[in-house]
C-alpha cells in the first residue's frame, strides 16, 4: 500500500481557510466543525460541493484525493483510528466489498431513493447511477470505424490506442472490467475476452481514471472506456469527442457514499452524507457537473437520454463485490502472463 496519498491542495486550502469555522459548547464539552472527507472524484466535483457544505452548515472539510483502491485500503489501514470521516465516490460494488470498515447510517433522504441504489444494512448508499461508456475522439476515428459494441475494441486499428486506467486502482475501471467480464459470460467467455482485451491495451494501463477522458479529448488515445458523466462534460464543452453505449449492454453501477467506521465527527458526517443525498445538491451535481441524480424525483441531465433507454447487462452486482479481490487476482494473472 502506498504511504504516500494525493491531498488536494491549492483550491481545497483556500475552501479550508474561507470557510466558516465556529465552536459552540455543549453539556461542557466542544462540538467539532471539522470533517475529513477521502473522495476519488475529480477536483472540480469535490470543490464545488465542499464549498456548498462549507457555506451552508460552517463545518470545515478537509478532503483527501487518492483512486477507489487507494482509499479503501486506507480506511482498511487505519481501522479502529481512522483518520478520515466519510468515504465520498467510488464504485457501490467497491464499498461493497469494504462493508465491515462502515458505519451503518439510514439517511432520511433515503425515502426519495429506490432500495437497489443502497446497501440493506445501510452501510453505504449511491449517490449517482454511473452508466460506463467507450468515448472516442472524432479526430482520430471516422463515425464509421467507431467503436459500437465492447468486442469492437479488439480491432487491430486500436492496438496501443485505447485508455483504460487500472481495475485495482480505479473503481470505475474496476465496474468497467466487471462489466465487459459479464457482458461475455463470467463462467464462460469473459475472461478470454478480457486477455484478448488486455493484449490490444499493448501494455499501457493507467494509474487514474481522469486520464482516460483527458487522454482521449486530447488526442492521446483514440478510444477510451470511462464513466459517462466523465464523457459527456467533454460532449458538452464541444471537445472532439462522442460517446457510446455498446450495443452488448453496459451498467449502471452507482458510485456511492458512506461513514467511515468510529469516525471522529460522526455527527458531521452524517450531515454531509445528507447534504450530498438532498434534492438541492443533487440538482446543483445534476446541472453544473451533468451527473445523473439517485433520486426518484429528479430528471437526468441536460445532453444525457434517460436511463431506460440505455441497454443494460444483467450485472450481478455480488459477485463483482464479494468477489473483488479475486477478480483483480485474475486480471494480475492476465497482466503478468502477457
Amino acid at each position: 500500500m502506498k504511504k504516500m496519498f494525493k491531498v488536494m491542495t491549492v483550491a481545497f486550502l483556500a475552501l479550508a481557510l474561507t470557510a466558516c469555522s465556529s465552536t459552540s459548547k455543549g453539556d461542557g464539552g466542544s462540538k467539532s466543525e471539522t470533517l475529513v472527507v477521502y473522495s476519488p472524484h475529480p477536483a472540480e466535483t469535490i470543490n464545488l460541493i465542499v464549498k456548498e457544505f462549507q457555506e451552508k452548515t460552517g463545518i470545515t472539510v478537509e478532503p483527501v484525493a487518492a483512486g477507489t483502491g487507494e482509499l479503501l485500503k486506507r480506511v482498511e489501514a487505519e481501522d479502529g483510528n481512522p483518520l478520515g470521516d466519510v468515504l465520498w465516490g467510488g464504485g457501490a460494488e467497491s464499498l461493497a466489498s469494504y462493508t465491515k470498515y462502515f458505519e451503518a447510517y439510514q439517511s432520511p433522504e433515503l425515502a426519495n431513493i429506490d432500495k437497489q441504489y443502497y446497501d440493506k444494512d445501510y452501510r453505504w448508499t449511491g449517490e449517482s447511477p454511473l452508466p460506463m461508456v467507450m468515448m472516442y475522439n472524432t479526430n482520430l476515428v471516422s463515425e464509421e470505424n467507431a467503436p459500437k459494441l465492447w468486442k469492437d475494441i479488439l480491432n487491430e486499428e486500436f492496438n496501443g490506442k485505447i485508455a483504460m486506467a487500472d481495475p485495482a486502482k480505479s473503481g470505475s475501471a474496476y465496474t468497467i472490467m466487471a462489466t465487459m467480464v459479464q457482458a461475455y459470460g463470467k463462467d464462460t467467455d469473459g475472461w478470454g475476452f478480457l486477455e484478448q482485451f488486455y493484449k490490444n491495451l499493448d501494455g499501457k494501463v493507467l494509474t487514474s481514471s481522469s486520464g482516460v477522458y483527458k487522454g482521449v479529448a486530447e488526442g492521446e488515445y483514440s478510444v477510451g472506456l470511462t464513466l459517462e458523466k466523465e464523457a459527456i462534460k467533454y460532449v458538452n464543452n464541444g471537445a472532439p469527442v462522442k460517446i457510446v453505449y455498446p450495443d452488448e449492454g453496459t451498467s449502471a453501477i452507482p458510485d456511492g457514499v458512506a461513514i467511515i467506521k468510529g469516525a471522529k465527527n460522526m455527527d458531521n458526517a452524517k450531515k454531509f452524507v445528507d447534504f450530498v443525498l438532498s434534492k438541492e445538491t443533487q440538482e446543483i451535481m445534476s446541472d453544473k457537473l451533468s451527473r445523473r441524480s439517485i433520486r426518484n424525483d429528479a430528471k437526468a441531465p441536460e445532453g444525457l437520454e434517460a436511463l431506460s433507454t440505455i441497454k443494460l447487462i444483467d450485472y450481478d452486482f455480488n459477485w463483482a463485490a464479494e468477489q473483488k479481490d479475486a477478480n483483480l487476482k485474475a486480471w494480475k494473472d492476465i497482466v503478468i502472463g502477457q
